[in-house]
Order: C-alpha cells, then structure tokens, then sequence
C-alpha cells in the first residue's frame, strides 16, 4: 500500500517556487560531480509525485538502490537548504550578514587579520544599521578575539572603544530581550484563556505585567525595543478588555514600521502581525469607519511583493485579512456576503493544511458557524460547532471551546432538536464547570434552555425578554462582560423579541456605528 505519509523532503520539495527549482538544478550543477546528477534524479522524481510514495520514487530512479535511499534524501534536504540560502541571501539581511561572519572566520584562519578586521567592521556597521544587534554583539567580540591575541591597529583607546560597544549593544538586547519575553508569554497566556473573566484574574496578570515591565524612556528605545514593548501593551490590554489602550498600542507598532520601509520589508510578518492586532483592536470597539480605512491598506499590502514575499507572509496575511473581511460584515449585519467567503477560506486551509496552528483553524470554523447562525441556518451552525466541539485539544483556546458549546446549545434549541438539547446542556454543564467558565451569562442561557420544555408558546416571548433585560445588565459588568466579546446573545434575543431575524436586528445597530 502506498504510504499517504508525509514527508519533509517531499514538503520541502512541494513548497518551492519555479524560480527557487531552477535556482537549484543550477546550484547543484556547479560541480559536475556524479552524485549530483543522482541528487536532481530524485529531486525530479519527488517533484513530479502528486503524493509521497517511496517505491513509485524508487522505481523513478534506479540508480538510487533502496538502502542508499535515507541517506541519499538527506543529503538532497542539505542541498536543498544550501541552495534556499544562497538564492534568498540577497532578500534576508541576517542571512547576509552571517555568511559576512563566516568569511571573516575563514580570513582569521588563513592569518590575515587585518582583512578579517575590515569584514567584521562593516558586517556590524551593517548589523547595527538593521537591528541585528545580536549579530552585532558577535562582530564585537570577534573584534575583541583579534585585537586581544594579534596587535593590528595602533588606535590608541581600541580595547575601551570595544569595551563600550560590548556593553551598549548588550543593553540593547537585555532590554529587548525582557520586553519580548513578557509580550511572549502575554500572548501564551491569552492563546490559553483568553480575556480575563474574574476580578482574580484581572488582578493577577495586571501584578505580572507591572512587575516584568521594565521603566524605560520610549523615545531613547531601539526599533525592537520599541516593538516589543507596544506588543506588550497590546496583548496585556487585550487580556483585561481595555481595547481603547490595545488600539493605541496597535497603532503605534504599525506606525513604527511605516516609519521604516527597511524593517517593514525585513520583518514582514512583525509587520503584518500589527495590522492583525490593529484591525481586531477596531472590531472590538465597533469603530467602523476607521476599521474599513485600515482594512483597504491591508488589503494593498497584501499585493506588496516586497512585504508578501514568501509563503510564511502569505500564510499569516491570508488568515487575518479574511478574519478581518469575515469582521465587516458582521458589523454590516451582511451574515450572507460572509457565508459566500466561506469556500474560497476552506480551498485556501486545504492548500495551506499543515501549516497553518490549529488555533486559527479553530477560530474560523467559529466564524463559520457564527456566520450561519446570523443566517438563521442552525444546521450548518451546528456542524462547524462540532469541528470544536469535538476538537481533541480543550486546553487550546479553552474560551473559544465553550462559547462554542453555549452557541450550540442555542442553535439546537433554534433547530428544534429537543431530543439532543438534553444531552448537549449537561455536556456543556459539565465542560464549562471543569473550565472555569462558569459566568453568569452561561449559567442565565442554560437555565434558560433547561425550562424551554416547560414554557408555553403564548409565554415564551416574556420569559425571552426577562433574559434579555438580565443579561443586558450584566453587560455593563467588567468581570461578567467577558461572553458578549464572543456572542453576540443580545441581538439574538432582541430578534426574538421584536421577531425579526437576527441580522436585520444587527443592520439596525449597524446604522448607529461611527
């Protein structure tokens, strides 16, 4: 049987682009040795399967015997590698500067100081000029290595000249270093949570915040330094709900790098990534006018060949951009124009399968199903819900796990699956208590649906608006707040209230957005 498993020479091979296969076939020519003519047989071979198999690769190439097969890809990955780095030096500064780096090695060795001196030199003018200063640090403690075991300048003060360079550039990183240590693990604790939900929490990651921020002159800050710090304020006002101060921070890590078009294109994907935290800042706050401003210059950055550049750029902005389009029309109350996005987003997770977190993957099956929902299709609502439901990993985005249950319920209730709606409140009882979700909004919707059975007809459209009228207080609750940034419960039940559908309640609420 055929082996359906994937393999990363093969991906490797897949993920090329034409110029990059060429770039190669030339690359390994160079030599004229013989095993290199095995290397593009096999090369060729993968390149032509539709799938990796390795007797239909074998039996392409014979002069490969079956247990010089390992060795033989392994060595093809190497050369593949090798032949990536040298096409992409030109486009990677780092990758630049650390073949700079080897050279002056080589010079060292081969005794001439002087010009391995003269390459450090201008690898860290360089390395400095880009923000690699951990590059940077490296040139200098080569200089150091040099000047210390060889006398090859007569610049009077050269030790101390070094000596202070060491310590500037190591103050640099120290300080990058803990601002991107904190933004990190920000983001690791709201990838795992999500927005504080109790006064508890809110204390405990405003004392971790406080406590690792280290005091600092912003305006005396290196450009990463800079960055990590807005990051930082990013994921931290996100995680206590205070989007005023996530937008500013937003837009600041944005206009840092429209301030530099060599790191915007150096760093696209840091680039990108403000985009993704300003835009999402915006649809928190319902701010629509600016939203659709931000969005038609992602939208052009998006045809930027000097940002979109590879397949790690076009993955990340794919994600966010049609998150961000999905965003608008739920703000627009146009649940319909979502749903028709909705085959080119999965042609696009099919394409990208395997490279794109599962986190992410999660949260556009509930958009999916948000979308559908809006629509007044439960049973579409109810089938992406299950891609969550049923994921394996809970502990990834435990908040999005249970609106997603809280949802389900509701849209079981709309369907009128009584038999199943049973079983699903228990389940979701159970999940949200072994969770830490237990809100006062999920407990109000499912004591709500436990005694839809017992409520009449003629009484059901009373006991929606005594609902309604506790959950609407419960919104103006920090700690209790948390579900509506996650379901949208209160236009639900004006549209059962007034019976009308959900969006046209939603496009009403659109007409009052600035």
């Amino acid at each position: 049987m055929a082996n359906l498993k994937s393999d990363p020479l093969f991906d490797l091979i897949k993920s090329l682009t034409q110029t990059e296969k060429r770039h190669f076939r030339l690359f390994v020519n160079r030599s004229g040795n013989t095993d290199d003519v095995k290397f593009i047989k096999l090369f060729d071979a993968m390149e032509s399967s539709k799938i990796y198999d390795d007797k239909k690769i074998l039996n392409k190439v014979l002069s490969i015997k079956k247990s010089q097969f390992s060795n033989q890809k392994a060595n093809l990955y190497k050369q593949i590698l090798s032949s990536l780095r040298h096409y992409h030096i030109g486009q990677n500064v780092d990758i630049q500067l650390r073949e700079n780096l080897d050279h002056a090695k080589v010079l060292y060795n081969k005794g001439f100081y002087q010009q391995a001196l003269k390459m450090l030199g201008k690898t860290k003018t360089l390395a400095q000029d880009t923000k690699h200063f951990i590059i940077a640090l490296e040139a200098i403690e080569f200089e150091k290595l040099i000047e210390s075991e060889y006398i090859t300048r007569s610049i009077e003060n050269r030790a101390e000249e070094l000596t202070k360079e060491v310590n500037l550039t190591t103050q640099k990183i120290a300080s990058a270093h803990q601002l991107s240590n904190l933004s990190l693990n920000l983001y690791s604790l709201f990838l795992k949570n999500g927005y504080a939900k109790t006064e508890e929490e809110f204390n405990s990651v405003g004392l971790y915040f406080e406590s690792n921020l280290p005091t600092v002159d912003l305006e005396e800050l290196s450009f990463y330094e800079k960055l990590y710090y807005h990051q930082a304020h990013v994921w931290f006002n996100k995680i206590i709900q205070n989007f005023p101060n996530a937008y500013k921070h937003a837009k600041a890590w944005v206009e840092l790098f429209k301030a530099d078009e060599v790191m915007a294109q150096k760093q696209p994907v840091l680039f990108i990534k403000g985009y993704r935290n300003l835009l999402a800042s915006l649809f928190q706050l319902q701010y629509y006018s600016q939203f659709c401003i931000v969005l038609e210059e992602v939208e052009a950055l998006s045809k930027n060949e000097l940002i979109v550049k590879d397949l790690n750029s076009e993955i990340l902005i794919f994600k966010f951009l049609y998150i961000s389009k999905i965003n608008k029309h739920f703000m627009e109350g146009q649940f319909e124009k979502g749903i028709e996005l909705i085959p080119e987003i999965l042609e696009k997770l099919k394409q990208y399968e395997g490279k794109i977190d599962p986190e992410r993957v999660l949260m556009f099956y509930y958009k999916f199903a948000s979308l559908y929902f809006g629509n007044d299709n439960y049973r579409k609502t109810i089938f992406y819900l299950n891609q969550i439901v049923y994921f394996k990993d809970v502990k990834l985005r435990e908040d999005i796990h249970c609106f997603a249950r809280i949802l389900n319920l509701i849209a079981h209730f709309e369907d009128g699956q009584d038999f199943q709606l049973e079983y699903q409140i228990k389940s979701t009882f159970q999940f949200i208590g072994k969770m830490n979700e237990q809100q006062a909004v999920q407990r109000e919707i499912i004591q709500f649906l436990r005694k839809t059975g017992k409520i009449k007809p003629d009484e059901l459209k009373g006991e929606f608006i005594k609902l309604y009228d506790r959950l609407f207080l419960l919104n103006d609750d920090l700690y209790e707040r948390r579900p509506f940034l996650y379901l949208d419960i209160l236009s639900y039940l004006k549209s059962r209230i007034d019976n009308k559908p959900v969006q046209e309640v939603v496009r009403d609420k659109f007409k009052m957005l600035k």
